[in-house]
């Protein structure tokens, strides 16, 4: 594939408001310039870990927790589409908090001390999340993302207390022996979007996974494009493997939830 530039709009959920349903439709658009390399692992991709990122690249995204704290993240004006935030990334960020994993009143916390890996992580915001809440998390990309991850979790580092988190590379479809033992769960948001990275991404999730791994994953629902046929792919090969359960709107954070916007609780099959 060539690489190209291309301007997307990536629609985050308006600061401090609700989430993008029939009831609320609070939303606000980023201007954003994506420069899209089709190539990920090519050597001009790799230049932005090269550089020493400024400043002025950035725009930040505030995360507001149920606890009133706040995660800023650091997008970037000019990169991969890994670099901004995209909804999906906040639906199931806020979602983590949601009580069935998540109630400080109760007692309740599901992510305490567990290992989870985030495949495909960009920004590092669902990452973070939990590491906030208290797990122990590893938060994966490719080799470009890995100075905005690092930027990132030192901005938040305050908000990690009892959890811990660190970023890794990881390219889809080569070996995961590092990342070994098997994590509790696995956390992705956005990953289904090139129809070259589908097979590649299901093989490194089927060796992640162990007996008793849940993965979550959470992405948006798109019908141009090459994008249904990309999704209809995943699908195809996930589920040789794999059963997957969609959690309702209902179960979701009750602001940050939207009909196009998927949240999957997916285990190997049996």
């Amino acid at each position: 594939a060539k690489e190209g530039t291309t301007t997307k709009q990536p629609t985050n959920f308006q600061e401090g408001k609700g989430a993008r349903s029939t009831k609320t439709t609070r939303w606000a658009v980023l201007q954003v310039t994506v420069y899209v390399m089709r190539k990920r692992e090519t050597t001009a991709e790799n230049k932005m870990a090269e550089q020493t990122l400024q400043h002025d690249n950035y725009f930040i995204r505030d995360v507001e927790k149920n606890d009133g704290s706040v995660l800023k993240i650091k997008q970037c004006f000019k990169g991969d589409v890994g670099c901004v935030v995209w909804d999906a990334a906040i639906v199931l960020s806020k979602y983590l908090e949601t009580k069935p994993f998540y109630d400080p009143g109760s007692g309740v916390n599901m992510w305490a001390n567990k290992k989870i890996i985030e495949l495909g992580a960009g920004t590092g915001v669902v990452g973070l999340m939990a590491a906030s809440l208290g797990a122990q998390v590893t938060v994966t990309d490719l080799e470009d993302l890995q100075s905005l991850l690092q930027v990132n979790i030192q901005d938040n580092q305050a908000l990690v207390s009892s959890g811990s988190i660190t970023a890794k590379v990881l390219k889809w479809g080569e070996n995961v022996s590092e990342f070994l033992p098997h994590p509790h769960f696995i956390l992705m948001a956005d990953c289904i979007y090139y129809e070259q990275s589908v097979k590649p991404l299901v093989e490194t999730m089927k060796h992640l996974v162990g007996p008793e791994t849940s993965i979550i994953c959470c992405y948006e629902q798109r019908t141009v494009g090459v994008n249904p046929k990309v999704e209809k792919q995943f699908f195809e090969l996930l589920l040789q493997d794999f059963q997957s359960a969609e959690i309702p709107l209902d179960k979701q954070d009750p602001e940050y939830n939207s009909p196009d916007i998927r949240i999957l609780h997916i285990r190997r099959a049996v």
